[in-house]
């Protein structure tokens, strides 16, 4: 395994030249170097004994039917698109281990079809709007978004008609019924797996997220002359929210939240400020639990408001809901990860995927990688020769007790 666990780094490093920016590892949707990651993997996947091809919205996809297996598939990968100035390993080391899995299915003789997904989109870089890709195997790609436009006035559709593909085929990118579930081995991208000195780990779910900009309306005034007891200062009050978001996030179990971004107006330094607005972004793997902490800090922005005579308002960009990992899957997973002498621990993904999109169609679950330093979206993103081959022990085990389990379905006439 260690030669296979090389093999893929190298891989993946060579993936990371192919890229929009000499030196940097930058490729957004349907981008110009897509066409020779394609190449790439496209030419591996002949190797293996694959059928390949690019459906309608660029997602890269080979599949490979045994002669044993029924017409059920199991569906594996991840995305290749990235962030500006990004690591080699965020998405693409799932597609290459995925490949590598077919090899090991192929040696076990495992009798389950595989098909690899090298999802075009997911990072909503190009077009500010993420899984284009997945959401087009899932069934769920609304017609609409092919109408944005990104600051240089291209389109979607237009990306799409450059890179020689047909938008009007999209609906047929969607995955039918044949489908087992879906399976995304990816970095952790935090610092959990690394902390804990853990190699992997098996996903249970991927947490909600609610988006929003809380805005504070005082009254902006000279700084050397309103007298502090007749202030009213915007950005005061945005600073103790702030605090507050922080304090609830650090008393709360399995809670992060984060202000980012604040924009304050006139934003002299010898004026008061009168108008201040800040981002949220609040996470949470419970539903119940993320409602409920921010109405709580809606509830104290109101009472900031109100004692230091400001106006305040809340708005929602965003409000996804937790997506659970299929509890079969990810029991398999863990079996698997235990079948080879690691611990097995389970977390939730602080991050999204395309697995969340796809949950939404068929059984879905992932695998985690640890991320040394907790690095991601960074140049220093990196993982460990160990864990990759780690990562091939697990795959081995998790597909031949798939293939265990089909075979007694078959048997038992059970499709």
């Amino acid at each position: 395994m260690r030669d296979r666990a090389e093999r893929i780094l190298e891989d993946v490093r060579r993936i990371a030249t192919m890229s929009e920016e000499t030196g940097r590892t930058t490729r957004r949707y349907l981008s110009a170097p897509v066409h020779d990651v394609h190449a790439y993997l496209g030419a591996r996947m002949d190797t293996l004994g694959m059928t390949v091809h690019v459906d309608s919205v660029g997602n890269l996809r080979g599949v490979w039917q045994p002669k044993m297996a029924g017409e059920r598939r199991l569906l594996l990968g991840s995305h290749i698109d990235t962030v500006p100035d990004a690591g080699a390993f965020d998405g693409v080391l799932g597609v290459v281990l995925a490949l590598e899995w077919v090899v090991l299915a192929q040696e076990s003789n495992v009798p389950v079809s595989i098909e690899v997904i090298a999802f075009s989109e997911e990072e909503g870089v190009r077009f500010g709007v993420p899984f284009l890709g997945s959401r087009a195997v899932a069934g769920t790609f609304d017609p609409a978004l092919l109408t944005l436009r990104n600051a240089d006035g291209v389109s979607v559709e237009d990306a799409i008609r450059t890179f020689g593909l047909n938008p009007a085929l999209i609906p047929d990118a969607a995955t039918g019924d044949d489908a087992i579930g879906f399976v995304e081995v990816h970095i952790e991208q935090g610092p959990v797996l690394d902390t804990e000195g853990i190699p992997l780990a098996a996903v249970t779910a991927i947490v909600g997220q609610t988006r929003g900009t809380m805005e504070f309306v005082g009254h902006a005034n000279h700084a050397g002359t309103t007298p502090m007891p007749l202030r009213r200062d915007a950005l005061a009050a945005a600073a103790e929210w702030i605090t507050a978001v922080e304090s609830l996030a650090q008393s709360t179990a399995d809670l992060v939240a984060t202000v980012g971004r604040i924009s304050v107006k006139p934003n002299a330094g010898n004026v008061v400020p009168g108008e201040v607005h800040v981002s949220l972004d609040l996470r949470h793997p419970l539903d119940d639990g993320r409602h409920a902490a921010v109405d709580s800090l809606v509830q104290k922005a109101r009472e900031i408001a109100d004692r230091r005579g400001l106006v305040n308002a809340w708005q929602v960009q965003i409000d996804q809901s937790a997506v659970p990992m299929d509890a079969r899957l990810t029991e398999a997973l863990t079996d698997a990860i235990g079948a080879v002498g690691l611990p097995t621990k389970k977390m939730v993904s602080g991050a999204g995927h395309d697995a969340m999109v796809m949950a939404s169609r068929v059984p879905t679950a992932m695998l985690f990688l640890r991320s040394p330093g907790g690095i991601s979206h960074h140049p220093d993103e990196t993982v460990l020769l160990d864990d990759v081959e780690c990562a091939l022990r697990v795959g081995r085990e998790f597909l031949q007790e798939l293939g265990r389990r089909q075979d007694v379905q078959s048997r038992d006439g059970i499709q």
